[in-house]
């Protein structure tokens, strides 16, 4: 979740958290896409901020955050529905789907500091379990093994990706960078933390082993890109651009042209699928289909 630029938390009530975003006054179109025909469908337009939806992998729901809650879209009969997420009631854009689908993993802001840590709690509902003690925390991948989680962290003034049991306990820090890393994601095989990076001054698309080493540039573009999402049949990453003079390279506001574009996870050339207003909450989290040929996304309009 970034209010502000992510690379500069601030401190804040939950209050003032809330009147951040309710300034935020925006339609939402939940929509999908055909990665390779590049059709889109809106499914759903809401007259609120919606944000990051998840697809589950029997393809029938999506699940998505909205005003600090967590809600569930189904496909087939456009049903909206809220999970019950217990106290946490300020729920970000940073949510992932465990391996089996019955759990799911959010960043919540606490209501001791406003910070972000990271709980998980059954997709049906249910009160939330502590993962990470220390914040801020943003979630973005769960292992595919269903062990660990694969998160953003500032500690000690700096952002890098980091790897913690699922049930909490010592977490393992993968990067020592300055600037900002973000947007950890495992690859379907486990093999792989794809991530995005400013060490080269843009923020870019890397990927690294499990255990931190191999860092690989993987995506060189006069652009800043943001939160890599590996289809789950490994053969495709999407990610979202910003133009480069747009946005400083660690940040990832709303409210700008931005491209959704797709590149081989083997490397090689990109090519944009969609173009459309949105930025923050288009797409903070994996939203492949299972069918690993559509995405789904959100873009905005303002009012």
């Amino acid at each position: 979740m970034c209010v502000a630029n992510r690379c500069v938390q601030p401190v804040m009530t939950i209050e003032t958290l809330r009147s951040l975003l309710a300034e935020r006054d925006s339609y939402s179109m939940l929509e999908i896409v055909d990665v390779h025909t590049g059709e889109r469908t809106v499914l759903k337009e809401f007259d609120h901020v919606i944000e990051a939806p998840n697809w589950t992998r029997d393809g029938k729901t999506l699940v998505y955050n909205s005003r600090g809650k967590m809600f569930t879209y189904e496909l087939a009969t456009s049903e909206v529905r809220e999970i019950d997420t217990g106290f946490a009631m300020d729920c970000n854009n940073d949510h992932v789907l465990s391996p089996d689908n019955r759990q799911l993993a959010i960043s919540h802001f606490t209501n001791e500091d406003a910070v972000s840590r990271i709980y998980t709690l059954p997709l049906a509902g249910g009160m939330p379990t502590l993962v990470t003690e220390r914040g801020p925390s943003y979630l973005h991948g769960w292992s595919p093994d269903g062990e660990r989680i694969a998160y953003c962290a500032e500690r000690d003034g700096q952002y890098d990706i980091y790897t913690i049991p699922v049930n909490g306990g010592a977490e393992t820090q993968l990067t020592d960078e300055p600037g900002l890393d973000d947007g950890a994601e495992y690859s379907p095989d486990g093999k792989h933390v794809w991530f995005n990076s400013t060490r080269t001054g843009l923020m870019q698309i890397w990927r690294m082993a499990v255990d931190g080493s191999k860092q690989t540039h993987m995506v060189r573009e006069e652009a800043n890109c943001w939160f890599p999402h590996v289809s789950p049949d490994g053969q495709w990453v999407a990610y979202i651009a910003y133009g480069k003079d747009d946005v400083e390279a660690g940040d990832h506001p709303p409210n700008k042209q931005v491209e959704i574009r797709l590149v081989p996870a083997g490397g090689g050339a990109s090519k944009t699928i969609v173009k459309l207003f949105g930025g923050q909450g288009t797409m903070n989290v994996n939203s492949w289909a299972p069918d690993s040929r559509r995405l789904a996304f959100v873009s905005y309009r303002l009012k």
